[in-house]
């Protein structure tokens, strides 16, 4: 290779300072060097595994190719230098495109290239680094433009070769993107994004460079490598690639810092470099601060993630537990209602006379023995309702009821108990006939039947009575159940229908109670397309439980229970 043996070319080194602004020459070299180094040593510091060192090899082979053409573009004093960085480039610039194919391929596949991929790179390489010391590479030096004269075969294979590693990569992602899930795709997208604008502004600026021969276009291609390396940040802080944790704020304070920092490229005086250095240091300060406090923060959250995934599988536990005991009541609770029922019937006959007659005494201990074994009886029940609600398994049978019958069913069997009381019972009727609704009647017997009953029990003997009216308000039906009793405190309405809520004060009436029956009627009510609700004046006031029932039935909850 002939270097023309010329050491000093003064001539290059002012035409060069007259053709481009060596500003230009500094920024578009230095800091695009420094950030590209920054991020690829920050990656490698974290994570030592293969990616990290594909990606360290692309920020050193570019920062090199950046180093050397920085020589070329201010270090024409000597040809012979110039000519030997010069035949350098074209080796450097295959070698990062190359190795960012491979930087590729480990990202998407999350493996190691296949080796037949990467022979084929190697047989590509191979004439770049066979003909890079030869006159097919540069054949000497002209001081007419000041360059190196290109052998116009070397300098084509490498052109289509960036072509062609720059479609290969472009092909690769398109293929792998349609095949994986959303969040693999935004990443696949914003690496190749990035890599596609660092290899074609590089690229593309040198071909336009070359066409048009104003060599600025060359500078600004450089900037490629910036962008790259902001989306490969963006990355880390969205996506935690390469495994890293890296705060938004911490990239936002590193590139603040960086953008600054390159502004000494274009000081000119004193003065400028004397501010840019306050400045620097004000956002290094300010930012270390920043940082500081954004991983407090981001500590905390971190620990907030923990104790909620702990309270969620704790949570998930107690829904198991929950689901157990659920299954064990239902299970106890159908085995005891076979001998309580047997029991009933046994003690009914007995106080019939079935057995031969009885003696008051002996009556009157049945009746007792009758009462408890209704009550366990009732609270069986209660329990097997609980249960069939909390797993699913309660259905409703919908058909034509006409409340008017229900009502009085109800007010028909409970009619002995309130007069045994000393109670006043009275129905309500409504003035003129209601229109028959489209409900389960059996469970809505039980829910009225349920609060007659309690009307009865929290009423004081002898002290006024209970009344059950039936009207229409509306577009709905409503019953209400009324007592002159011990009354409902404003602070217990809310938690009234609660599982196993019972009033302060309603134990010195009825000790028996297990706070079921309500929490069990408004389900059936609400089941039914309805609600209930209670009302109170105040203590020993009486109280009124209210339920409503549409009219007009919904299509989903008929859907719902076919």
């Amino acid at each position: 290779m002939d270097f023309n043996l010329i050491t000093n070319a003064e001539q290059c080194h002012q035409l060069i300072k007259e053709t481009v602004s060596l500003s230009l020459v500094y920024y578009s070299h230095i800091p695009t060097a420094i950030i590209s180094l920054l991020v690829g040593l920050f990656v490698i510091l974290k994570n030592r595994d293969l990616i990290s060192k594909v990606l360290l090899g692309i920020s050193i082979t570019f920062s090199l190719w950046l180093f050397l053409d920085l020589i070329v573009w201010i270090g024409n004093y000597n040809t012979v230098l110039t000519m030997f960085v010069w035949s350098l480039l074209g080796m450097l610039d295959i070698l990062f495109f190359m190795l960012s194919l491979y930087f590729v391929y480990l990202f998407i596949d999350k493996r190691d290239m296949p080796f037949n991929k990467k022979v084929i790179l190697g047989v590509l390489f191979l004439p770049i680094i066979i003909f890079t010391s030869t006159r097919f590479n540069l054949s000497g030096f002209t001081f007419e433009s000041c360059e190196a004269i290109d052998g116009k075969s070397f300098l084509d294979y490498i052109f289509y070769l960036e072509i062609a590693i720059a479609a290969w990569i472009i092909l690769l992602s398109v293929g792998r993107y349609l095949k994986v899930e959303k969040d693999s795709k935004r990443q696949i997208l914003l690496l190749v994004l990035g890599i596609i604008i660092f290899l074609l502004s590089f690229f593309g600026a040198g071909y336009i460079a070359g066409q048009t021969g104003n060599y600025d276009y060359e500078l600004y291609g450089h900037f490629g490598m910036t962008v790259f390396m902001g989306f490969l940040a963006y990355l880390i802080v969205k996506f935690k690639a390469f495994d890293i944790k890296l705060l938004g704020e911490q990239a936002l304070i590193v590139s603040q810092f960086a953008l600054i920092a390159a502004m000494f490229t274009f000081a000119t005086s004193t003065t400028n470099r004397i501010l840019i250095s306050i400045t620097l240091a004000g956002t290094a300060i300010m930012g270390w601060f920043l940082i500081k406090s954004s991983k407090k923060l981001d500590e905390r959250k971190e620990q907030l993630q923990i104790m909620a995934g702990k309270l969620s599988q704790a949570n998930d536990q107690l829904r198991t537990l929950d689901n157990a005991k659920t299954e064990f009541i239902s299970i106890a609770s159908h085995q005891l209602r076979t001998p309580l029922t047997a029991i009933k019937g046994f003690i009914s006959m007995l106080l019939e006379g079935s057995y031969g007659k009885l003696i008051p005494q002996q009556e009157d201990v049945l009746n007792k023995v009758y009462s408890s074994n209704e009550r366990l009886v009732n609270l069986v029940e209660d329990l097997l309702n609980v249960s069939r609600m909390e797993s699913g398994r309660m259905e409703f049978k919908f058909a034509s009821w006409d409340m008017d019958k229900i009502c009085q069913e109800v007010i028909d069997t409970f009619a002995l108990r309130a007069k045994s009381c000393k109670l006043d019972l009275e129905y309500i009727k409504p003035e003129v006939a209601l229109p028959e609704l489209l409900i389960d009647g059996v469970k809505v017997r039980e829910v009225i039947s349920n609060l007659t009953d309690n009307a009865i029990k929290y009423t004081l003997e002898g002290h006024g009575g209970v009344k059950v009216k039936l009207e229409q308000l509306g577009e709905n039906i409503r019953v209400t159940v009324s007592d002159t009793g011990i009354g409902i405190p404003d602070t217990e309405l809310p938690y009234l229908f609660a599982k196993f809520s019972r009033g302060k004060d309603i134990s010195r009436l009825n000790t028996g109670g297990t706070g079921l029956g309500l929490y069990v009627g408004k389900s059936m009510i609400e089941n039914n397309g309805g609600r209930i609700w209670a009302e109170s004046d105040g203590q020993n006031l009486g109280s009124r439980f209210i339920i409503e029932l549409p009219i007009k039935q919904s299509e989903e909850l008929l859907k719902k229970w076919g």
